[in-house]
């Protein structure tokens, strides 16, 4: 049997994705106002808060300017999704900070992820999968440079008390299948990486050592065998040095984010969508390091969730 590829891992949970849009129109008309439409004020107020900034400090107008793509992005995906349902329109306001420069648009981007993880339990499954790739959105911006975080780290991931759905079993599986081939990952590129990465890389190896356990005791707890991890993976490219170490886990790190993204667009359950939603924050906050650390741009993945190519 040959190696699984990233891509392999991932195939089938895209596929699965692409018909949630399509149920997503069946939902049915509603009276009350779009809570969404709040966040799309708020990313558009935000994004040009950071062109302001971008323009009036060249010292921070790369960080600036990667903050109002980012925003901008946000903005345009939420108002899409407020359009498409075309709820009655209310007044809404963005929170606006007293702080100014970089201070305000940290503070801006702690709301605007604080804004989007609030909503998401509440939410139908592919508004759910879209306002957690904001939160995560925001979470990896604030691990951009020094100034906008460093922001919160959403915490271990356990297992929900309750069992989860039978409709969760086959995201929950995949998401296993992602999580043990970033544990594969993580054991690659250690023999790469210089001395000083050694607590990152055990910092990850123990995170995604939490998810895969969770992921194992979710589908035992449901009767069903949990799948093991392949013997190898081919990774996205060639390892074969520091830099191609970084990158490869800033990749495993997004396809993390894919998967448990995944899981909330194919599940109700609230304590199942906290631990996707943990899950997801966590790779977008640690991808974005070992992407900023490869010198990749953008450093951060302005929603993560999407495959990456």
């Amino acid at each position: 049997m040959r190696p699984r590829t990233r891509r392999d891992v991932l195939r089938t949970s895209a596929l699965a994705a692409l018909a949630v849009p399509l149920a997503a129109c069946a939902t049915g008309y509603s009276d009350d106002p779009d809570p969404l439409a709040l966040l799309a004020e708020q990313a558009r107020s935000d994004a040009a808060a950071a062109d302001e900034v971008a323009a009036a400090s060249a010292g921070d107008a790369d960080v600036a300017r990667q903050y109002s793509a980012a925003r901008t992005a946000h903005a345009q995906a939420l108002q899409y999704e407020v359009d498409r349902l075309n709820r009655p329109k209310s007044p809404v306001q963005a929170v606006v900070p007293a702080e100014q420069g970089m201070a305000g648009l940290k503070q801006r981007l702690a709301t605007a992820r604080r804004q989007a993880e609030g909503l998401v339990d509440g939410l139908p499954r592919y508004r759910a999968g879209l306002v957690a790739a904001v939160a995560g959105g925001c979470a990896g911006l604030q691990r951009v440079g020094t100034k906008l975080g460093p922001g919160t780290d959403p915490g271990q991931v356990t297992a929900p008390a309750s069992t989860i759905p039978p409709e969760s079993v086959g995201p929950v599986q995949r998401a296993l299948s992602a999580e043990h081939a970033a544990l594969w990952i993580y054991g690659l590129v250690n023999a790469f990486l210089p001395g000083n990465y050694q607590v990152s890389v055990a910092e990850g190896i123990a995170e995604h050592h939490d998810r895969r356990d969770a992921c194992v005791r979710m589908l035992a707890g449901v009767g069903v065998e949990p799948q093991p991890a392949e013997p190898a993976y081919i990774t996205p490219k060639p390892v074969t040095d520091p830099t191609s170490a970084k990158s490869v886990v800033g990749i495993a790190e997004a396809d993390a984010a894919t998967a448990w993204r995944g899981v909330l667009e194919q599940t109700d359950d609230a304590g199942l969508r906290s631990v996707a939603l943990n899950a997801l924050i966590g790779s977008a906050r640690r991808g974005t390091r070992w992407r900023e650390a490869a010198g990749e741009q953008p450093v951060a993945i302005v929603l993560p969730g999407a495959p990456q190519t």
